[in-house]
């Protein structure tokens, strides 16, 4: 299996200002994610950046960074240009890793990887993991998928799906019989997809759930799903988030 890793990263998160830079046990935020991509199998790990500091401070460390526009409306127009400055080939894969997932499973992202490479009917590969907590299942911020039969996605929603009709007559109390799954945001495409993804036409699904994928989706591409048996690491979205992710590390004496 050959694929790469590219990681998108700005510096204008809404939540958390310079988040790719934030420091952690004395490493960029960035450099993290990247070392840990680099456990994995991939054949390259690149960081596509939106600014000067951010491509310094990896190549400082040693890692692979490519500058790309600042006005990207979104990581996947970010990757689409990455893709185009390292002149990926079409079938190559790529493992799209978030910036901010310092503490990624390598054996994950080699999962999505392969996931992909078996399914040629499906544009994209993703993962999941099963929802043990009612507060994750209800709440807005946490992600569902349920999928098919196949391991292919059927919807993507921030609302409670499945959706338990007796058991949600007096609100959600309880997790539904079927297994209830949060969507982990990491993604495998083929170099092709991705070039081609931001001249797909959004759809109003995805702009009503704020959802990305619900483009792919709506356009009539599959995307196949791998259920990991637990949750990824934690991930760093606000201050608290980082002060967490510095506690873990500060733990692991890394």
């Amino acid at each position: 299996m050959r694929f790469c890793v590219l990681i998108p990263a700005r510096l204008a998160s809404t939540r958390l200002p310079g988040k790719p830079l934030a420091d952690i046990a004395g490493v960029p935020m960035i450099v993290r994610v990247a070392r840990r991509a680099a456990e994995s199998a991939a054949e390259r790990v690149v960081v596509a950046a939106d600014g000067s500091s951010i491509v310094e401070a990896c190549r400082g460390h040693g890692v692979e960074a490519v500058l790309t526009r600042s006005d990207h409306p979104t990581g996947s127009d970010r990757l689409a240009e990455a893709c185009e400055l390292l002149r990926l080939a079409d079938d190559e894969i790529v493992v799209n890793v978030q910036g901010d997932e310092p503490l990624i499973d390598p054996a994950l992202i080699d999962a999505v990887a392969r996931l992909l490479e078996l399914r040629s009917e499906a544009s994209i590969s993703t993962a999941a993991h099963p929802i043990t907590d009612v507060a994750d299942f209800a709440s807005p911020n946490v992600v569902k998928v349920v999928v098919d039969a196949l391991g292919l996605a059927m919807y993507f929603s921030r609302a409670p799906i499945p959706w338990w009709r007796d058991g949600f007559a007096n609100g959600v109390r309880a997790l539904p019989p079927s297994p209830a799954l949060r969507h982990v945001g990491i993604y495998g495409y083929r170099a092709r997809f991705v070039r081609a993804f931001p001249h797909l036409t959004p759809a109003a699904i995805e702009v009503t759930e704020a959802l990305e994928q619900l483009r792919a989706m709506w356009h009539g591409h599959r995307i196949a799903v791998h259920v990991a048996a637990r949750a990824p690491g934690p991930g760093v979205d606000t201050p608290q988030d980082l002060e967490r992710v510095r506690a873990l590390f500060a733990q692991l004496g890394r």
